[in-house]
């Protein structure tokens, strides 16, 4: 049985449609429902709840170069579909004029379940989050004044926003709405995994896979808990600067020393897909995360405790069971959610 329900009339959504059909239809709203295997979302979608329209618009904006200064940077750039909306084998993500920034991008999934965004914690509103990459410098370098005035030149934009909105504006505001519902929609709990704790056809797990499952619930999840495998809360990993970045983390957003080389605990949810790993994108596999924890986590004032054991650092793993988590690690992989044509956008 599914459990996320988006009563999305496919023939109006996907590519296929005439232009004709797609606007000439009346705006519904989408029947978002939370997976059961799920905490409730962090967000208060009821005060921009994802509408067909909405969503098609925010579609359409994320895979939009004109979101960039030289309209050449898309959200779509640094978040491709096919690794759970990552950067794919980038340790940091390019931006305009060939610039690269000094962070790894994170997946773009459930994210209306999340609390605050970014590694540092720079947003705690789906709606405003946008804002933080198109006004970096390095990123798209663009206002939102700026790209509403582009897109007032776009007759197929103006429609599409007539139509999402009922003060029917290109605007700023709307323009993140927009954004906020589209990812809002970006729902990704159909791995093996969920079908596995929910009881589902095709949820079978190995007897490795199981002694991972085991093994995470003692070693990881007092951080990486709940089915969404993230708590979003800020911890220092133990994970020793990169000299040449000095990033202290959450110290940049709160002002706190107390925070420093605190960085927001990541989902593992198509982690599988989503390599390069940590903030700034150091690990090339999973294999190489685990030894980490195993053997490289660095003490300092603000070392989580959770790392702390007696005269131990870290997590002591043996071969067996790092393979062991590596193996259940895999069963977050949601191929309907990287798959999902509703999620993509050809231009």
């Amino acid at each position: 049985m599914r459990t996320i329900i988006l009563s999305l009339l496919l023939g109006c959504l996907l590519v296929s449609c005439s232009k004709e059909e797609e606007y000439t239809e009346v705006d519904k709203p989408l029947d978002f429902q939370v997976p059961s295997n799920f905490p409730p979302p962090a967000q208060d979608i009821s005060y921009n709840m994802p509408t067909e329209k909405g969503f098609e618009l925010g579609r359409k904006l994320f895979y939009d170069g004109r979101l960039s200064a030289d309209n050449t940077i898309s959200c779509s750039f640094c978040h491709e579909q096919g690794y759970a909306f990552t950067h794919h084998g980038h340790d940091f993500s390019h931006g305009i004029y060939d610039q690269v920034g000094t962070r790894n991008a994170p997946a773009v999934q459930n994210m209306a379940f999340q609390s605050e965004y970014f590694y540092d914690g720079a947003s705690n509103s789906i709606e405003m989050l946008s804002i933080v990459p198109i006004h970096n410098p390095k990123e798209m370098d663009e206002t939102l004044q700026g790209i509403a005035e582009k897109l007032m030149q776009d007759t197929e934009y103006v429609k599409l926003f007539g139509l999402a909105f009922e003060d029917k504006q290109v605007s700023s505001g709307n323009i993140l709405k927009a954004l906020g519902q589209f990812m809002t929609v970006m729902v990704s709990a159909n791995s093996r995994y969920d079908k596995h704790v929910r009881n589902e056809p095709g949820g079978d797990f190995t007897s490795q896979e199981e002694q991972g499952m085991v093994l995470f619930q003692l070693k990881c999840a007092v951080c990486h808990k709940t089915d969404l495998f993230t708590d979003s809360a800020f911890r220092n990993n133990g994970l020793p600067p990169n000299p040449n970045l000095n990033d202290l983390g959450r110290e940049i957003v709160t002002g706190f020393a107390t925070d420093r080389y605190k960085f927001k605990v990541p989902s593992l949810r198509n982690v599988e897909l989503t390599a390069p790993y940590m903030h700034d994108g150091r690990f090339g596999s999973l294999q190489s995360v685990l030894n980490f924890y195993a053997n490289g986590v660095a003490d300092s004032e603000t070392l989580d405790d959770e790392l702390r054991h007696e005269d131990v650092l870290g997590i002591p793993l043996t071969q067996e069971e790092k393979d062991a988590l590596i193996a259940f690690l895999k069963t977050l992989t949601d191929e309907e959610y990287i798959n999902n044509p509703l999620f993509y956008y050809q231009t």
